[in-house]
C-alpha cells in the first residue's frame, strides 16, 4: 500500500509541477501581451496629435517651373523657416527653452501644432503642467499691462499693426517697431527676398520682392501691397510678413508673422477671373440700407486658384488656412480691391478627410448627395470675396471699422464673410453667372461646413463666427434636427431668409462701429452649448480629424 500511495504521490507531484510550469509560462506570455498592448496604445497626448491628420504638401505644378523658379523656392523656404521662428516669439516666447524642458515626443508634436503649450482648438487651454491661461495679448504686450495703463500711454503708434509694447527697467511702457524688436531675423528675411528678386523672371513679381524686402526693414508695407495687387502672370507667389491680427486677442491691433509659398493653377484661375468685374454690382445688391454700402470696392480684385507648397507661422497654427483675401490694408482695398487666393490642394484635403466624413454623421441621408467639392470650393472662394464687400469706414465718424470694434472685429468680419459668401453664390446663380447649378448643394455643404469649422473652438475668430451663424440659423429654423437619427435637414427658403437677416445685422453693426452690439452678439452666441457639444462629441468619437497637418519642405518637393 505504501508503494501505491508513493506512486500516486509522485504522479500528483509531477502533474502539479507541470501545471505550475504552464501557469508560469502563461503568466509570462500574458505579461508580454499586456506590455505589448500598453506599448501599442497611444498616449492621450498622441491622440491629440493624431486629431490632425498628416498630409504631404506637394503639387504637380512644380514640374512646370523653370530652374530659376525652383531656386527661388529654396530661398523662400529658408525665409519661411525664419518667419516660423518669429511667430513663435510672438505667440509664446522662447521656443528652444520650452522644447528643452520636454522629453515626450508627442508633447513636442502637439507644441509644434499649437505654437505653444495652449490648445488652440480647445479654447487655448494649457495642455502642459505649470502653465496658466494664455495671455490675451500673446507676446505683443507685457503680461502685467492693464488696459488702463495702455490707455494712458501717449505714443501715436501704440495701436499700429507693426509695433510691440514693452516695459523698460523703470517700469514705463514704450512702443517698439517690429523691424527693431525682431531686427536680426527681419534683416535675414529681407536679404533672402532681395536675392530671390534677381532670379524672378516675371517683372511684377521682381518688383514686389524688391519692395517687400524694403518694407520688412521699415514696417511700411503699402507700396509692396500695391505691387502685390498688380501681379497677374507670375507662376510662383509669396505671401510673407506680419499679416493677420487674430493672435492679438486683447485688442486686435497687432499683426502676426506668416508665410505662404504658392504655385498658380492657371487653368482653374481662368475660370474665376470673370467674377472680379462684378464686385461693384454685387456691392449694390447687399441686403442693407444704401448708407451701409456706399463704398465702391476696387475693381482690380483678382480671383485665383493655387496649390500651397509651404505654410509657416500664423497660418500654420492650429487649423490650417485654405483661402486668402489680402491685403488687409483698407487703403489698398478701397483703391485696388483685394486678391482672393483659393488654396486648392489644401482645400481638397479638408474636403475629403474631414467634411465628407462629418456630413455622413450629421446631414440627413437624403440630403448627403448635396455635399460636393465644387460647392465647398465656391463657398470658400466667395467667403474671401465677401471680405472686400460691405464697409471699411464707419458711417458716423468713428473711423475704421477695425479700430471701432477692437477685439470683436475679427469674429464679426469672419461672420460677415461666411454669410455674405453664401449670399454672393446665391446672387450669382440667380444672375446666371454660375451656369447650371443646384443651390441646394451650396446650402447643404455650407451647413456641414459649420460643423467642420465650429470645432476650431471659442479661441478662434472663425470658430466664434460659425457658432453665431449656427445659433442664428437655428433660431430662424433654417434647419431642423431629427432626434431619432441625430441628423440635420436644411430648409432652403428659411436658410435664405436667415442668410439675408444675419448679413444685414452684421453689416449694420460694422457700419455703425457699434462695439457694444458686436460684443453682445459674440457673448450671446459665440460659444458651444450642450446640444451642439454632443454633436461634436459624436464626430470626435467617429475618429474624424479636427484638421490637417503638413509634411512639407524641400525634400517633399524634390528640390
Amino acid at each position: 500500500m505504501k508503494g501505491k500511495y508513493y506512486f500516486n504521490y509522485l504522479i500528483h507531484k509531477k502533474a502539479s509541477l507541470i501545471w505550475y510550469g504552464i501557469l508560469i509560462v502563461g503568466l509570462m506570455f500574458s505579461g508580454c501581451a499586456i506590455n505589448q498592448k500598453a506599448e501599442s496604445e497611444p498616449s492621450e497626448m498622441q491622440k491629440k496629435v493624431d486629431e490632425f491628420t498628416p498630409v504631404e504638401l506637394n503639387s504637380d505644378l512644380i514640374n512646370q517651373l523653370s530652374e530659376n523658379q525652383k531656386k527661388m523656392l529654396v530661398y523662400f523656404i529658408e525665409a519661411a523657416k525664419i518667419i516660423n521662428d518669429l511667430f513663435w516669439e510672438q505667440a509664446y516666447g522662447d521656443k528652444a527653452n520650452l522644447f528643452n524642458s520636454v522629453d515626450d515626443e508627442a508633447i513636442k508634436g502637439f507644441l509644434e501644432i499649437n505654437y505653444g503649450p495652449w490648445e488652440r482648438l480647445n479654447g487655448n487651454k494649457p495642455f502642459m503642467e505649470g502653465f496658466g491661461a494664455k495671455p490675451a495679448g500673446a507676446q505683443f504686450y507685457p503680461a502685467d499691462m492693464t488696459k488702463e495703463e495702455f490707455g494712458k500711454l501717449g505714443v501715436d503708434d501704440k495701436t499700429s499693426l507693426y509695433t510691440v509694447i514693452r516695459r523698460d527697467e523703470e517700469g514705463n511702457l514704450s512702443s517698439v517697431p517690429y523691424h527693431i524688436e525682431y531686427g536680426e531675423k527681419i534683416k535675414k528675411i529681407s536679404e533672402l527676398l532681395e536675392k530671390t528678386s534677381g532670379l524672378a523672371e516675371d517683372p511684377g513679381f521682381k518688383k514686389y520682392l524688391e519692395l517687400r524686402s524694403e518694407a520688412l526693414l521699415t514696417d511700411d508695407y503699402l507700396a509692396s501691397d500695391m505691387a502685390w495687387m498688380d501681379m497677374k502672370t507670375n507662376a510662383v507667389d509669396l505671401v510673407i510678413g506680419p499679416i493677420e491680427n487674430y493672435e492679438d486677442a486683447l485688442y486686435g491691433f497687432k499683426a502676426a508673422f506668416e508665410c505662404f509659398i504658392l504655385l498658380k493653377d492657371r487653368e482653374w484661375s481662368q475660370k474665376l477671373e470673370r467674377f472680379a468685374s462684378l464686385l461693384p454690382e454685387l456691392q449694390k445688391t447687399l441686403p442693407v440700407p444704401d448708407e451701409y454700402k456706399q463704398e465702391v470696392p476696387g475693381t482690380d480684385s483678382d480671383l485665383g486658384a493655387y496649390d500651397a507648397i509651404y505654410y509657416a507661422g500664423d497660418c500654420n497654427a492650429g487649423s490650417k488656412t485654405i483661402a486668402i483675401s489680402l491685403p488687409n490694408d483698407e487703403r489698398v482695398q478701397l483703391g485696388k480691391g483685394t486678391r482672393k487666393l483659393q488654396l486648392k490642394n489644401a482645400m481638397k484635403y479638408k474636403f475629403d478627410k474631414i467634411l465628407v466624413p462629418i456630413s455622413k454623421i450629421i446631414i440627413a441621408e437624403d440630403q448627403q448627395h448635396h455635399i460636393t467639392f465644387d460647392a465647398f470650393f465656391e463657398n470658400t472662394m466667395f467667403h474671401e470675396v465677401a471680405h472686400g464687400l460691405g464697409i471699411k469706414n464707419t458711417i458716423n465718424g468713428k473711423g475704421m471699422v477695425r479700430k471701432a470694434l477692437k477685439e470683436q472685429y475679427s469674429a464679426l468680419e469672419e461672420g460677415k464673410a461666411d454669410v455674405l459668401g453664401l449670399y454672393l453664390v446665391t446672387e450669382l446663380a440667380e444672375m446666371g453667372e454660375l451656369g447650371e447649378k443646384n443651390l441646394m448643394d451650396n446650402y447643404v455643404t455650407f451647413m456641414a461646413g459649420i460643423f467642420r469649422s465650429v470645432r476650431f473652438g471659442v479661441a478662434s475668430s472663425h470658430g466664434k463666427a460659425n457658432m453665431i451663424r449656427f445659433y442664428y440659423f437655428q433660431r430662424m429654423e433654417a434647419f431642423t434636427k431629427d432626434e431619432a437619427t441625430g441628423t440635420y435637414r436644411i430648409d432652403f427658403d428659411k436658410m435664405k431668409e436667415a442668410m439675408n437677416s444675419l448679413a444685414k445685422d452684421i453689416l449694420v453693426i460694422q457700419g455703425n462701429g457699434d462695439y457694444e452690439a458686436a460684443k453682445k452678439l459674440v457673448e450671446e452666441m459665440g460659444f458651444i452649448r450642450e446640444e451642439l457639444q454632443k454633436d461634436l462629441d459624436q464626430i470626435s468619437k467617429a475618429g474624424i480629424p479636427k484638421d490637417i497637418r503638413f509634411i512639407q519642405g524641400k525634400e517633399v518637393l524634390g528640390l
